[in-house]
């Protein structure tokens, strides 16, 4: 069945696109839930205004993305944490806290889940954690560690 979807889907298609896709899919989950409407031959005008209404505001999120990214590449954030005498803290890291500091430091907000970390930090020092603000800006925070 041939589709138009309305909003952005993971590892289907963004919004405007027009899809084949099976039709039980179509009957029972896109079309119910309000996330594709049926391909008709009226429909191609409809389905163009919603791919440049896309593409506009996937070029705004995108010079957003890439002014956070500039200001944030040239800074080094720093989180004070209790440690040992070899340098290994009494707890962790995470994103939640990363974020936080961020938002204090630099008065910019950005989503935890924009920043990717393999695990917590737990111990002192620079590191690097990346993160992903679009799918086509990515880049490096500078995290420093220190002793509270």
């Amino acid at each position: 069945m041939r589709v138009v979807l309305r909003s952005d889907m993971p590892k289907l298609g963004k919004r405007g696109e027009v899809l084949d896709v099976a039709d039980g899919f179509a009957r029972n989950f896109l079309l119910p839930k309000g996330h594709a409407i049926p391909a008709s031959a009226g429909i191609a005008a409809q389905a163009a205004n919603m791919r440049r209404a896309r593409d506009v505001k996937d070029a705004h999120e995108r010079q957003e993305a890439e002014t956070i990214a500039r200001s944030l590449v040239a800074q080094v954030i720093r989180i004070p944490m209790r440690a040992g005498p070899e340098g290994k803290l009494f707890g962790s890291v995470s994103t939640a806290n990363i974020a936080d500091a961020i938002a204090e430091q630099t008065s910019l907000h950005i989503d935890r889940f924009r920043l990717h970390l393999a695990e917590p930090i737990k111990a002192l020092g620079t590191h690097q954690v990346p993160a992903r603000l679009h799918t086509e800006v990515e880049f490096p925070v500078t995290v420093e560690i220190v002793r509270a």
